[in-house]
């Protein structure tokens, strides 16, 4: 892994996170407990901060980054970032899954318990909704989320990236 400091700011990355071996973290981040960053992921704190709350998981070749001077990244808790996503600049609140191959663009927001589907676009300054999916390109809502134990699933999805985690860590 490369963990770099930059610009005097240096990743801050609790000890039960995983990072895996060819990930980089660069500059101002933060990550809260139980998270990990997966195969190929690249989180980069260069121009602006980055954070992360508890139980986030940073699939592999997901790209999060910031944006100079107006964006920084805020990751709220239980949060999937998808295989191949970008994450730029934007604000993702609790209990969100952000499908593989998404990008979620400046100064967007993904409120709690809502998913933003597979290689969907949500492009600059949008704001998706609790409780709901949104798909395309340009992404749009396309239903409403039955809310009955979705938070309950979003978190069965981190906890399980918690246990990956502990396997790979077993053979550190």
């Amino acid at each position: 892994m490369l963990i770099k400091t930059i610009n005097g700011k240096t990743p801050r990355i609790p000890e039960d996170c995983y990072v895996a071996e060819n990930a980089t973290i660069i500059g101002e981040v933060s990550f809260g407990k139980s998270c990990s960053v997966w195969f190929n992921a690249v989180i980069r704190g260069d121009v602006n901060c980055i954070q992360f709350g508890d139980k986030v998981n940073i699939q592999d070749g997901a790209v999060v980054h910031c944006t100079y001077q107006k964006h920084p990244t805020i990751v709220g808790n239980n949060v999937s970032i998808g295989h191949n996503a970008i994450v730029h600049g934007c604000t993702i609140h609790d209990n969100v899954l952000i499908g593989m191959g998404a990008i979620v663009m400046d100064n967007c927001v993904i409120e709690s318990n809502a998913i933003v589907a597979a290689g969907a676009v949500i492009t600059q300054n949008t704001v998706v909704t609790s409780g709901t999916i949104w798909a395309g390109v340009p992404a749009k809502k396309v239903k409403d989320i039955d809310q009955s134990n979705f938070a309950g699933e979003i978190e069965r999805i981190s906890n399980n990236y918690v246990l990956y985690s502990s396997w790979f860590q077993e053979q550190d």
